[in-house]
Parts: C-alpha cells; sequence; structure tokens
C-alpha cells in the first residue's frame, strides 16, 4: 500500500482510512480469509498484511507525505477466538440460557456486553495501544450506534489526551456529535441519491433532505458522503450497477453539498465489480481511467473552494428555485467572499429551465474548464441528462 501514497497525495487526498488490520478469527469465520470485522486480537496485525514494524514504517511514510491515518474499529463484537472469550466471558452478551449470542446472522462474531466496567477499560485500552504505539490519528467506528454513547464519550475524552483525534461513525445518529465523533454517515443522502438514480426519486428530494439536517444536527457536525463504500459494493452493487449513467453526476454532489466526501478503494480507477467480502480479491489499479482526473480536478475543487469547506453545518447551503425543481438541483454554497453555482440535472432527459426567485444574471468561470459562463437573465439554461455545472466568480 506503501506504493500507492504519492498517487494519492497528487491526487489531493487528506484523510486515509484503512480497514480492520487485525488478525481475523478463524472458529466460525465465513469463507476462506473470513470478516476483517471478526476480531482476534486488538492489539496485533494481520499477518496477511505484514508486521507491526511494516506498519509503522507506513504511518511514518503517510505522515511524512502529509496525510492523516484512521483505523476502522469493531467495538461491539469479537471473533469466537478471541482471547477475552476464554479470559473474560461476562465480558459478552448471553441469550436466557447463558450462551454467548452473535448479533443479528453474524454469525462469525460474539457480541460484547458494555454493562461490564473490564470491558470498556479494556477496549479504551487497546484503543489507547495505536496511538501510543503508531501514532494513528483517529478511528472509524463499526456500527458505533450499536454501542452505548456515554463508552464513546469517555474514548473521546480520553484519546484527546493524548492527542486530537478525529472520530467517524458508522451511524446517522445526531447525538454522536454532541461529545464523541466529528463525523457520522450520511447514509439517508447516498440512498436517496441511489434513489435518483434509478428514477425512483426526484431532485427535490435532496433540497428536503438538507432543510432536515439543518433542525437534527449540531451546527459543527460533519456528514460523510459517498456513491460507494466496501459494504454498498460487495452487497448492493458498483456504482455503475446502482447508478449507470448518473454516476458521475451523483459522485460531483458528494465534493459540492455539505460534507466531506469519501473515495473508496478503487473508485477513483472505476472499479466495476463487486469485491468477494471474504475471500481474497483483487482491484485492478487502471492507472489510464479518465476517472483519475475527474476525482483530482473533484477533491482540488473542494480544496480551492472555501464554500466548500466544512464548517457550520448548512450554514452556506442555499436551494435555488427554478421552474423544472423535479429534475434540476440548483444551489449555492457561501463562505465569506467565497460562493460557487452548483447546477445539476438529475434526470434522463434534457432539460430547459429559468430561476424563478431571483436574477442571477452575472459572468462566472465554469470550475470544470475555466471558460467563462454568462447567465443571462430570462435566458432558459439547457442541460443534457445527468450533466452538471459548477460555476465561481469572474
Amino acid at each position: 500500500f506503501r506504493d500507492h501514497l504519492p498517487r494519492l497525495r497528487e491526487m489531493g487526498v487528506d484523510i486515509l482510512w484503512l480497514m480492520p488490520i487485525f488478525p481475523v478469527g478463524e472458529k466460525n469465520r465465513k469463507g476462506t480469509l473470513g470478516s476483517y470485522y471478526a476480531v482476534r486480537d486488538y492489539k496485533a496485525i494481520n499477518p496477511e498484511f505484514g508486521t507491526m514494524d511494516d506498519f509503522k514504517e507506513l504511518m511514518k511514510e503517510a505522515h511524512a507525505q502529509g496525510f492523516k491515518v484512521i483505523l476502522d474499529w469493531v467495538a461491539n463484537h469479537t471473533s469466537w477466538d478471541n482471547q477475552w472469550i476464554y479470559d473474560h466471558p461476562e465480558w459478552y452478551t448471553l441469550d436466557s440460557l447463558g450462551k454467548m449470542v452473535a448479533p443479528f446472522d453474524w454469525t462469525d462474531v460474539a457480541d460484547l456486553n458494555y454493562d461490564d466496567a473490564g470491558l470498556r477499560d479494556a477496549m479504551i485500552d487497546a484503543l489507547k495501544f495505536w496511538i501510543h504505539e503508531t501514532d494513528v490519528d483517529g478511528y472509524r467506528c463499526d456500527v458505533a450506534g450499536m454501542v452505548p454513547i456515554d463508552f464513546w464519550d469517555r474514548v473521546r475524552k480520553e484519546l484527546d489526551s493524548i492527542k486530537p483525534v478525529f472520530m467517524l461513525a458508522e451511524a446517522e445518529q445526531a447525538d454522536l456529535h454532541f461529545n464523541a465523533f466529528d463525523m457520522t454517515y450520511a447514509w439517508e443522502l447516498h440512498h436517496i441519491l441511489n434513489s435518483i438514480a434509478q428514477g425512483k426519486m426526484n431532485a427535490n428530494a435532496i433540497d428536503d433532505y438538507f432543510q432536515k439536517m439543518d433542525t437534527t444536527y449540531p451546527v459543527n457536525a460533519y456528514r460523510m458522503n459517498f456513491i460507494t463504500n466496501h459494504d454498498e459494493n460487495s452487497w448492493n452493487g458498483t456504482v455503475k450497477e446502482r447508478m449507470a449513467d448518473a454516476s458521475d453526476v451523483m459522485a460531483m454532489l458528494t465534493y459540492t453539498l455539505p460534507g466531506m466526501p469519501l473515495l473508496y478503494s478503487g473508485q477513483e480507477v472505476g472499479l466495476d465489480k463487486r469485491l468477494e467480502f471474504f475471500e481474497k480479491d483483487t482491484i485492478w489499479w487502471n492507472t489510464e481511467s479518465p476517472l483519475l482526473d475527474f476525482y483530482t480536478q473533484m477533491i482540488a475543487i473542494k480544496h480551492k473552494n472555501e464554500a466548500l469547506w466544512n464548517g457550520e453545518f448548512g450554514s452556506d447551503y442555499l436551494n435555488i428555485p427554478t421552474d423544472a425543481e423535479e429534475q434540476v438541483l440548483a444551489f449555492t454554497r457561501k463562505k465569506k467572499d467565497d460562493m460557487i453555482i452548483v447546477l445539476a440535472n438529475l434526470s434522463d432527459r434534457a432539460v430547459a429551465f429559468n430561476f424563478t426567485d431571483r436574477d442571477y444574471n452575472k459572468k462566472y468561470i465554469d470550475l470544470l474548464t475555466g471558460e467563462k459562463v454568462n447567465l443571462k437573465h430570462r435566458d432558459p439554461i439547457t442541460m443534457e441528462p445527468w450533466s452538471y455545472l459548477i460555476l465561481g466568480r469572474n
């Protein structure tokens, strides 16, 4: 993976999230390699990936190139052959017959019991281990909503006492932001983007979503925007399967709507297969893919335009009413003296439309091409299916 660091740095990537790097359980494992989320030892490296020294070298190199690195942390359950099973059975959830249980149909893992103070201490000790030993910068916390919030609040306080950390929750509850987490998954937005691409919803749904977010989440809450991730890819289909010709415009929105975009492994080179979850399945790194330039440009626009930076959630997003609101999403992002306009045809047919609430009769710069664009008053704007414009002030 170290060989990929210069390429990712050149693209403009800031944070690296590594899926679980720990040894995988063998008892009750699924498939040949098992699930990364069936952790056998929270303080060790999966030998498939290398040694602890290898990981420390990766961390040093990543930090030297300007990356932050967060580890995927599985706090809700362990593998059935984790040593805790034998040494501390009281740390696990039991059924009415006194037997350890698996959450849902995840038969390869055993559920942990956070009513036990000893478990909490041991889990926090393991989280601290990776900061002390390897200088990681934070965690992406698997199924964070299934673990008590007061535990996460304590985690954040104790980790921040070592160094400031970045915490991402795989969950969507607003109260996770109050003390513990910087960012949560924007699952609802993801499902909306899928549904629009499939003709099940229209562009209005996105503005409705952000109106709800403004009243639901704290002003400093970051949301993670995405069109794919490891679960979506393996279980629900590739980007092309789910979004087809709408893929690029939906990806563009993850960079221009409020939030922080996720770039999943292989997304930037057009990964177009479902990766096997429990088997070795190699990504073909097609360095000739035009998507490399597309995502590099999206990241650059995100970096260069303060209007797209994260901050007070929702305060800089404003919907622009049009006479084609079911097909066209139009909005501005504004912060201090910086403003952009995004126009997106979220339908499979060409659309001609006008703004209906105010005059945007000004000259702009197309941030994708550098060309000047003049939005003339009362002149309809015509857009091809699934096309978009990102405009900045001239």
